[in-house]
C-alpha cells in the first residue's frame, strides 16, 4: 500500500499549512460551457486509481489517472521543470518516430493543482487499444500539488466539449476509429486498498456488479452530470431539496457538494468540526446512520463509514470514488445515459 498525498503530507506535518495554502477548489465543475478492453487500476489509499498506458513509438509508459470529470490526457514532458515533473516520467517527443507538433497551448485548471504546457499527436494504447493520432498534452508547468501526485499524469473521460484546447478526447477517437465493441465504458473501483480496480472500454464486466443496473439519463453531456432528486438520512431529507444536479467522477476521492447541504449531512450523521473537517469518534462508524441519493426514483445507499469533503464554491454535486466504490459505474455514450448497479 503506498501513501496518498494527503499521508505523504501529514508524515511531514504539512497537511494542514498546504490545505490552507491550496484549499480543495471545484473551479473546474464551473465551466461554461468491436472491441472490449479492461484496463487495470491500482488504488492508492482509497484516494486516487490509476493505470499505465504508453504514448509514441516505441512506447513510452505513464501512470494516468482515468478521470470522467475532465476530457484532455497530458502527461509531464521533458520541457517541464516544476517539482512535479522532476520526480515523475517525462515524455520526450524526440524519442517517438510518430509525434506531431499540433502547434497550440495547453493550459488546465483543477479542482487540486493546475498544468500549462502544449498539444501534441502521437500514438496512444490503453488496455491493449492502439489510438492513432491522439492530441494530448505536454505538461511544461505542473503547480506544487502534483509533486505528491502518485499518477504522472491524467486521462480524461468526460465530453469533448468540455476538452481544453479543442482536442478530442481518448474515448471518442476510440469511437471515431472503431476500436471498441460498444460506445460505452465501466468502472470498478475496489476498496481498502485492494487490487482489482478496472476501467472497461466497450463493454461492461457483469463480474464486478450484482443485480439490475439502474439507467440514469444525463442532464447535461459536459461532464457525465445526472439530476439528484434528494438526499436522506432516517428517512429525512436534509440536502437536494428538490433535486440538484452532480457528476459522477472517478476523478474525485470523496463526495463534494454545497457547504451548507454538506454541514446539515454532517450534522445529521453525528460530525463535528475540527480543523475545518467534519470528524466523528471512530468507534461510533459503524453505528452510523447511512446517507441515502435518491436519483431517478431509486435509492442508493452510502453506509456510515463514508467520508464527506466540504466544498464551499459550487452548486454542484460530485460523486466521486467513496460513490463508485459502492456502485459499479457505466458511462454510456450511445444513449448519454449512466448505469449504476450494486457492485460486488
Amino acid at each position: 500500500k503506498g501513501k496518498s498525498a494527503r499521508e505523504s503530507l501529514e508524515e511531514q506535518g504539512l497537511w494542514e499549512e498546504f490545505k490552507l495554502k491550496y484549499p480543495f477548489n471545484p473551479i473546474k465543475f464551473q465551466d461554461p460551457r468491436l472491441y472490449v478492453a479492461g484496463e487495470q487500476m491500482t488504488n492508492d489509499a482509497d484516494l486516487a486509481y490509476f493505470g499505465v498506458i504508453s504514448i509514441g513509438t516505441p512506447p513510452q509508459s505513464f501512470t494516468v489517472i482515468f478521470d470522467t470529470g475532465s476530457s484532455n490526457l497530458w502527461v509531464p514532458s521533458v520541457y517541464c521543470n516544476s517539482a512535479a515533473c522532476e520526480n515523475h516520467r517525462r515524455f520526450s517527443p524526440g524519442h517517438s518516430s510518430t509525434f506531431r507538433n499540433a502547434g497550440r497551448s495547453l493550459s488546465i485548471q483543477y479542482g487540486t493543482g493546475s498544468m500549462t504546457g502544449f498539444m501534441g499527436y502521437d500514438t496512444v494504447g490503453v488496455g491493449g487499444i492502439s489510438v492513432q493520432n491522439q492530441m494530448f498534452g505536454l505538461s511544461q508547468t505542473e503547480a506544487p500539488f502534483m509533486a505528491h501526485m502518485k499518477a504522472d499524469g491524467i486521462l480524461g473521460l468526460a465530453y469533448p466539449r468540455l476538452a481544453a484546447s479543442q482536442a478530442t478526447p481518448v474515448f471518442d477517437n476510440m469511437m471515431n476509429q472503431h476500436l471498441v465493441d460498444q460506445d460505452i465504458f465501466s468502472v470498478y473501483l475496489s476498496k481498502n486498498s485492494a487490487a482489482g480496480s478496472v476501467v472497461t472500454f466497450g463493454g461492461i464486466d457483469p463480474n464486478h456488479y450484482q443485480g439490475s443496473i439502474a439507467w440514469i439519463p444525463l442532464s447535461s453531456e459536459l461532464y457525465w452530470q445526472i439530476t439528484v432528486d434528494s438526499v436522506t438520512v432516517n428517512g429525512q431529507i436534509v440536502a437536494c431539496s428538490g433535486g440538484c444536479q452532480a457528476i459522477v467522477d472517478t476523478g474525485t476521492s470523496n463526495i463534494v457538494g454545497p457547504q451548507g447541504d454538506i454541514d446539515r449531512i454532517a450534522g445529521a450523521v453525528g460530525s463535528y468540526s475540527a480543523n475545518g473537517d467534519n470528524v466523528v469518534n471512530c468507534n461510533s462508524v459503524n453505528s452510523m446512520p447511512s446517507i441515502v441519493f435518491n436519483i431517478n426514483g431509486q435509492a442508493f445507499t452510502l453506509s456510515g463509514s463514508t467520508y464527506v469533503r466540504q466544498s464551499p464554491n459550487s452548486n454542484l454535486w460530485i460523486l466521486g470514488d467513496v460513490f463508485i466504490r459502492q456502485y459499479y459505474s457505466i458511462f454510456n455514450r450511445a444513449q448519454n445515459m449512466v448505469g449504476l448497479a450494486l457492485a460486488r
